[in-house]
């Protein structure tokens, strides 16, 4: 009596299908190449991106800047949506405009997808908004990785991550060093909610058993699409404004640079992500009676009966990008800003810190004021007023 010998077990059977990653790659080839411009070597499929570093010739002292990020939980409401064409701008968002926050133009970036099951149609999706939004930014897309971990993420489940490296003039550097009393605070309006804070979202949308597909008239449309809205990619924008008030070639004096300052508004809300950028002995009044707060915010307020001091530390509340310019700049700072479809306005100010000024902070609620945040012993940001009826 023979037994039947058993089949091999093959990666295929082990859930993961090589085939469908070339597939996929073939797909999202002419999405890459579009970033590129003259300093890529190379195209796809190489096991580095290669990037002429010539340029580098003609800075005095050039600095490189790197960061790296994802996009958190949003990549549920892409899946739940069956949508995956816009969860790349996120990504490029969170990343590049970290590094336009010191002055730093970036100049490529490389992402990793981690999926339970590679659907060429769906990666590729993915890359193209990835490749879209680096379009917007400037900045080349020359590298990424697609990896399948069946029996760790469920066939329809991923997660995206990038990095992005940029490079600035030590001289141009922006940061706290820059900043004097007296500067004004320019707030850069959001897309919507981008790409922070979906655990507490998801969380109070479930809370209320809203469905995806709601139609919400105070958002005018579905609630699934107002979650979903890409993040403003804010790098071009910034690095004109940049150029505009800063020049484009080192200035003998760069304290005289009327553009002293950029934070990013991510994680932590406006006051930490603000106090970030300022020195120590500095406060920056923040009048919230400057905007209402976009729909959306005061929905998932209402929603989740969600305290103001926790939504400020969670979410945007509208405000995506902020500027810290000498006042003689203001005006300029958003009018430039509008003619490239950015709003923004003045929301506030720097003034020096002292024991007059500190006591005058006594009759805010405590989380109103918030001195330096993320490891960084920085300066304070007082949050005044009330937010203006929308």
């Amino acid at each position: 009596m023979t037994s039947e010998v058993p089949q091999g077990i093959t990666y295929a059977s082990a859930g993961v299908d090589v085939e469908a990653g070339d597939r996929a790659v073939e797909l999202m080839k002419g999405a890459i190449k579009a970033t590129h411009n003259s300093s890529v070597i190379g195209g796809v499929g190489g096991f580095a991106g290669l990037y002429d570093a010539s340029a580098l010739l003609k800075y005095r002292r050039p600095l490189l800047a790197t960061s790296t990020d994802g996009v958190g939980t949003k990549v549920a409401i892409a899946q739940a949506l069956d949508k995956h064409d816009t969860i790349g701008f996120d990504l490029v968002g969170m990343v590049v405009d970290d590094i336009v926050v010191v002055g730093a133009e970036p100049l490529f970036m490389t992402d990793y997808i981690a999926c339970g099951k590679v659907v060429p149609e769906r990666i590729a999706a993915i890359v193209s908004g990835i490749a879209a939004a680096c379009q917007e930014a400037g900045t080349a897309l020359v590298g990424g990785e697609t990896a399948e971990h069946p029996g760790l993420l469920g066939e329809h489940e991923y997660d995206v991550a990038g990095a992005a490296t940029g490079l600035v003039e030590a001289d141009q550097v922006l940061g706290p060093d820059r900043v004097r009393p007296g500067d004004v605070v320019i707030a850069m309006a959001s897309s919507g909610i981008h790409s922070n804070g979906y655990s507490l979202v998801r969380r109070v949308i479930n809370h209320a058993g809203w469905a995806l597909d709601r139609e919400v008239s105070e958002l005018g449309r579905t609630l699934g699409e107002e979650l979903l809205e890409p993040t403003k990619v804010y790098a071009g924008d910034c690095l004109d404004l940049i150029r505009h008030l800063n020049g484009a070639q080192p200035s003998p004096d760069p304290t005289l640079a009327p553009l002293h300052g950029l934070s990013h508004i991510t994680g932590g809300g406006l006051a930490a992500n603000l106090a970030r950028v300022l020195p120590a002995g500095l406060v920056a009044n923040v009048d919230r009676s400057t905007w209402a707060l976009p729909p959306v915010f005061s929905l998932i307020s209402q929603l989740g009966a969600v305290p103001l001091h926790d939504l400020e530390r969670t979410l945007n509340l509208g405000v995506g990008m902020v500027a810290i310019v000498d006042p003689v700049a203001a005006d300029a700072s958003i009018a430039r800003l509008a003619a490239r479809g950015v709003t923004a306005w003045v929301m506030g100010s720097v003034e020096t810190l002292d024991a007059t000024k500190a006591a005058s902070f006594e009759h805010l609620h405590p989380l109103d004021v918030v001195q330096g945040a993320k490891g960084v012993d920085g300066g304070t940001v007082v949050m005044q007023s009330a937010y203006a009826l929308a």
